[in-house]
């Protein structure tokens, strides 16, 4: 695999260059502090050529027999496989991911690409009967045009893949931003991996590049039709108020707030664990992680001590060592952040039961009881390894704090009677929930996305296939049509 500092390039019309920006970015190992590589940032003329070359290879790609941009998109799986231990040190040097959390992120990205690379054989079509003799209407499933992807820096692989691979496989050019936090994993390995596979040159491109360099001219461009954008509620919401400004869908997936019930017939000891994998995977930094842990008042004292004593066993320090849980959060920003929201926390009347330590980047576990729904800490996404936990006497006050926010994008509830769980489940205003479960979940054929301010559009399997196609209607008239004059 080519080396992590020769990926520091922009890559545009098939061709790896640097930007035109006169401004560079250095990309750090948040654990150590240490630049991996510079990149030259790409400017707006820059992100121009990549939209005008996606456009202009979309053609060549939809010449292409479906079953050869099948195999096509399968080879991208197999260079993932051949390379995965080269891709998990990327993960552990430029997000301080641990390499649990890299083998989760792998996984997902082989299952998404695995299912986009059935897109081609599954663009199926209708003909329908019309209301005029002889005359035949047909629905064609055609390619809805270039789509612009915005990445994240929490799981930048797979989420930006999570829109590339089904885009490219439902027959549209791509141009990806990575995020500057993240310019390799949510970039341009995507762009290697992809040009390895051997898709059309300029087919998919990757610029890596800021707000400060190009401003909305990524999403204000005249040729996306879609704009994909991951990450939080309120840049999302200035982006899709951009795309729809400009006539062009965008597809959210947005901050969350999950809560993680658990009644009081729930098995404590899977419960606490499953608790802890939702709250702390990946330092936090998941938009399904667990926020807040509901639990019935008949059995809090025993989880909340054993959950103390699960989450103070976690370890804390060098993502590279196989036994660490807990790793660097994203930059010295993320971590004064969440120093502030336990602050805050804690002024509101919060006890901190477990109070780890913040040094650099390094967050140490924080378990926030005492906790009341109008709390910061109970209506902000935390988005680290900070963690509020609630009581609660009925069904119907669980349901009333776990709808008590302004996001509803995951969840899960734990009880030994499922068909209960259900019931309860489909009374919290969210677009997903689990019963028995994690609320860390994202499979490559179920319907994934938020309900209120937690995005828009649904990804994944057919739903993905239906977001990055549109439907064109071409009638054929086979015989001469009576007209009133």
């Amino acid at each position: 695999m080519t080396d992590i500092k020769s990926l520091n390039k922009q890559y545009i019309g098939g061709a790896w260059r640097d930007g035109k920006s006169s401004r560079t970015l250095a990309d750090k190992n948040p654990y150590r502090d240490e630049v991996i590589t510079e990149f030259r940032l790409a400017d707006s003329e820059d992100v121009d050529e990549a939209y005008k070359s996606a456009q202009e290879a979309m053609d060549e790609w939809n010449q292409i027999n479906p079953y050869k941009q099948r195999d096509i998109l399968e080879k991208a799986v197999m260079y993932i496989e051949e390379h995965e231990e080269d891709i998990t040190n990327i993960i552990i040097d430029e997000l301080g991911g641990t390499r649990l959390k890299a083998a989760f992120e792998i996984g997902l990205v082989k299952d998404i690409i695995k299912e986009a690379a059935t897109f081609p054989l599954r663009k199926e079509g209708k003909i329908l009967p019309s209301v005029e003799n002889g005359k035949e209407n047909r629905l064609y499933r055609m390619p809805a045009g270039v789509v612009g992807v915005i990445s994240p820096f929490n799981f930048p692989f797979f989420l930006s893949v999570k829109s590339v691979a089904p885009a490219i496989g439902a027959g549209n050019g791509v141009v990806l931003k990575a995020h500057e936090e993240t310019p390799i994993m949510g970039g341009t390995l995507i762009a290697k991996i992809f040009e390895e596979a051997g898709i059309p040159k300029g087919l998919f491109n990757v610029v890596v590049t800021d707000i400060k360099e190009i401003g909305d001219s990524f999403v204000e461009h005249p040729i996306p039709r879609i704009i994909s954008f991951t990450g939080s509620t309120k840049v999302g919401s200035h982006i899709g108020q951009l795309a729809v400004k400009n006539f062009k869908k965008p597809i959210l997936e947005l901050g969350g707030n999950s809560a993680f019930i658990v009644l009081e017939d729930a098995d404590i000891d899977y419960a606490v664990n499953a608790a802890a994998f939702s709250r702390f995977t990946h330092q936090g930094q998941i938009c399904m992680s667990a926020n807040r842990i509901i639990v019935h008042q008949s059995i809090y004292d025993e989880f909340i001590t054993k959950y103390k004593d699960k989450i103070a066993s976690l370890k804390t320090g060098d993502p590279r060592d196989p036994d660490t849980v807990i790793g660097p959060v994203v930059n010295e920003g993320a971590a004064e952040h969440l120093k502030a929201i336990i602050e805050k926390g804690i002024e509101q009347g919060a006890t901190p039961i477990l109070k780890g330590d913040i040094t650099g980047n390094m967050v140490e576990p924080t378990i926030l009881t005492d906790v009341t729904p109008d709390m910061a800490v109970a209506q902000d996404e935390l988005f680290g390894p900070v963690v509020s936990v609630m009581s609660f006497e009925t069904d119907e006050e669980a349901i009333k704090i776990a709808n008590d926010t302004e996001f509803g994008l995951s969840g899960a509830v734990h009880t030994s009677d499922g068909e209960r769980g259900v019931e309860l489940a489909k009374k919290v205003h969210t677009g997903m929930i689990h019963v028995n479960d994690i609320t860390i979940n994202d499979e490559p054929i179920v319907a994934f996305g938020g309900e209120k301010n937690s995005g828009l559009g649904q990804l994944n399997g057919e739903w993905s296939l239906e977001e990055f196609t549109t439907l064109k209607w071409i009638s054929v008239n086979y015989q001469q049509r009576e007209l009133p004059y």
